[in-house]
C-alpha cells in the first residue's frame, strides 16, 4: 500500500534478553502514513502467529493510525507458551508506543486467537492477580504493565481453553493412539448426523469438557512423577481438534458461513491430520494455555476487567468464530460504552473484496467519535 511507512522494532525483555544467535525475543512492525506521528495505535498480538505484518496494519496507518503488529518470544513456539512471560513481552511493546512513538492512546486489537491474550494483557495492567504457573514464579515485570485506553476485538475467540474444547474431537479413546474412535461420539459418523440432535449435542459438549479435564488431571500426575525423578517437564502431543459440532451443521450457531469448511479445509480430512491447534505441547504449557481447570487464559475473568470502550467485531462467513462467539465476548466485557458489529466477510477479511475497507471504516468512524 503506498504512502505507508514500516519501521522494525526488535527489543529485548525483562525476562528474555537477545539470544545468542543474534534475534530479540520481541519484534514487529509499526506501520504508519509517511512521515507522521499518530497520537493514536493499535497493537496486535497472537499466541503463536506471526502478527508483525497483520492484514488490518496498513488499512489502519492509511486511515491516520499507528499500528504496532507485535510478537512476542512465542511466535512459532507454540508449544513452549506461558502467559505470564508473554504478558511482559506485550508490555514492552505498549511501553515502546507511548515512550519512543509517542502515542498518546493505546488500542488494544484482539484478533482471532489473541483476543483472549490481550483482554488478559489489558487485566494483568489494570488488576495484577496473575498466579504463576505450577513451579515457576510470575516475574516482577508482569505487575507493571501500561493499561490501553480502548479495546478492540476482531473475529476472536473467548479464551484459549474454550475454542480448544469447543473443537475438541471427544470420540478419541486413547490420547496416544490419534486412530481410536468411540463410534457414539463421532460426530464424523453419519449415523450420528448431521443435523445433530439434541440429545448428542448435550453428550458430545459434555465429553468435551470431559477430555480437557482428562489431559489436565494427567498432567498433574505426570508433573508429580517426573519431579520423583528429578525431571522439570515433558512434551507431549494433543490429537485430533477440528471437531467442532457447528463446522457440519449450520443449524447450531447460524450464520453465512460456508458449511463443511474450516480453516485447514475439509474438517474430517483436518481432523485425522497432524495439523491442528494444541497438538504439542509441554505439561506447563498445557496448564497455561489450554486447560480449562487451570488456564488462565479464560476469557471471562479478563474481558469482565476491561471497563475500557470497546467494540466486538465478527465477519459472519468465518468459518472458525461463530456470531455466538462474538455475543458471548460483547456480554462479558465490563465495559459500559461497548458495540456489537456483525459484518460481511470470512475470517481473514479476504471475501468480500472490501472486507477489509468496510472494517478498517468502522474502526475508524468508532474511534473518531470517542477520541
Amino acid at each position: 500500500m503506498s504512502g505507508i511507512e514500516r519501521h522494525f522494532i526488535s527489543m529485548e525483555s525483562a525476562t528474555a534478553p537477545r539470544n545468542g544467535a543474534g534475534y530479540y525475543p520481541c519484534q514487529g512492525l509499526y506501520h504508519t502514513r509517511a512521515g507522521e506521528k499518530p497520537k493514536t495505535a493499535f497493537i496486535a498480538t497472537h499466541y503463536n502467529v506471526d502478527f508483525s505484518e497483520h492484514y488490518l496494519a496498513e488499512y489502519m496507518a492509511k486511515r491516520g493510525f499507528g499500528f504496532l503488529g507485535w510478537n512476542t518470544r512465542f511466535r512459532g513456539a507454540e508449544a513452549y507458551f506461558l502467559l505470564e512471560h508473554a504478558l511482559v513481552d506485550i508490555g514492552v511493546g505498549v511501553r515502546w508506543l507511548q515512550q519512543e512513538a509517542g502515542v498518546e492512546n493505546i488500542v488494544i486489537l484482539g484478533n482471532s486467537g489473541g483476543g483472549s491474550l490481550m483482554a488478559a494483557y489489558h487485566s494483568q495492567a489494570v488488576d495484577p492477580v496473575l498466579e504463576a504457573t505450577p513451579g515457576l514464579k510470575v516475574p516482577a515485570a508482569a505487575k507493571e504493565l501500561i493499561p490501553g485506553d480502548y479495546y478492540i476485538s476482531l473475529c476472536a475467540h473467548a479464551g484459549r481453553p474454550e475454542v480448544l474444547t469447543d473443537w475438541m474431537d471427544p470420540s478419541i479413546i486413547d490420547e496416544t493412539d490419534p486412530a481410536s474412535i468411540d463410534a457414539a461420539l463421532n460426530m464424523y459418523d453419519p449415523e450420528n448426523g448431521p443435523p445433530y440432535s439434541a440429545e448428542f449435542i448435550q453428550c458430545y459438549r459434555a465429553a468435551q469438557v470431559a477430555r480437557n479435564d482428562r489431559i489436565t488431571a494427567w498432567v498433574y500426575s505426570e508433573l508429580d512423577r517426573l519431579r520423583q525423578v528429578g525431571m522439570f517437564d515433558r512434551a507431549f502431543n494433543m490429537h485430533r481438534t477440528w471437531a467442532d459440532l457447528r463446522l457440519m451443521d449450520g443449524s447450531i450457531d447460524p450464520s453465512d458461513r460456508p458449511v463443511g469448511q474450516c480453516y485447514a479445509g475439509d474438517p474430517k480430512a483436518a481432523n485425522f491430520s497432524p495439523r491442528s491447534i494444541g497438538l504439542n505441547n509441554t505439561l506447563r504449557t498445557w496448564l497455561s494455555m489450554w486447560s480449562l481447570m487451570s488456564s488462565p487464559c479464560r476469557g471471562a475473568p479478563h474481558l469482565a476487567k476491561i471497563k475500557l470502550p470497546a467494540l466486538v467485531m465478527q465477519s459472519l462467513s468465518d468459518t472458525g468464530v461463530f456470531p455466538g462467539d462474538a455475543k458471548n465476548i460483547y456480554e462479558l466485557l465490563g465495559s459500559t460504552d461497548k458495540s456489537l458489529e456483525l459484518m460481511a466477510g470470512d475470517h481473514y477479511l479476504l471475501e468480500p473484496h472490501d472486507a477489509r475497507d468496510n472494517y478498517a471504516d468502522k474502526i475508524a468512524s468508532w474511534l473518531g467519535a470517542r477520541l
